[in-house]
């Protein structure tokens, strides 16, 4: 005699939703917000002034590497979002008020949590250590040589900035020891950012 066996179900009576397209769009928001911030402006050209693109992507550029500095500092993947809003706070009354130029501050700190993380140590020891301080030098580096020379090759040096940054992001994401440096879902939403920026600076203008 053969006994036909069902699917067991929760206590309310229904499946669980399993692996469906919602359920998977959920798991991917960072993905969907980075697209629906950056394609727009991809699509649109930007503002039409590729020099304005240049020079704020270029300011912009240094406030990634600096992200993953502080917060690999201070050993606290969770910081990531708030950091990031802060940065961005900052950068906003920088470029408002006109005082000094965002670029040359966030590479000032950059380059004191870099004297700091040699002298003091890092939770996540030498090898991680050494990985973003070269980051960091790579990546302010582009950010910094991007605004110096004319915008036409400029564009190239903040755009290889930035999309190697979100290659950088990505590494962090899938590799075993990078993965809890940064908040995952930043890393994932930054990686994406990234490229979308870097083609906005290459092709739409």
């Amino acid at each position: 005699m053969s006994v036909t066996t069902y699917p067991k179900t929760p206590a309310g009576g229904s499946a669980p939703a399993g692996n469906g397209p919602a359920r998977a769009l959920l798991r991917r928001w960072p993905t969907a917000l980075a697209l629906a911030l950056t394609v727009p402006g991809l699509f649109s050209g930007g503002d039409g002034d590729p020099d304005g693109a240049v020079d704020a992507f270029g300011e912009a550029l240094p406030l990634l590497p600096l992200l993953y500095l502080i917060v690999a500092q201070a050993g606290r993947p969770r910081w990531t979002w708030p950091v990031l809003g802060a940065g961005v706070a900052v950068m906003v009354v920088l470029r408002t008020t006109g005082l000094v130029a965002p670029s040359t501050v966030l590479v000032a700190v950059a380059a004191g949590l870099l004297l700091w993380g040699a002298v003091r140590g890092t939770p996540h020891g030498g090898a991680v250590f050494g990985l973003q301080s070269a980051g960091a030098v790579l990546f302010c580096g582009l950010a910094v040589a991007g605004l110096a020379v004319d915008p036409d090759l400029g564009r190239y040096l903040v755009a290889a900035g930035w999309f190697f940054h979100g290659v950088w992001d990505f590494v962090h994401l899938r590799m075993r020891g990078l993965d809890g440096i940064v908040s995952r879902t930043f890393a994932e939403w930054c990686g994406v950012v990234d490229v979308v920026i870097a083609a906005e600076l290459l092709f739409a203008h």
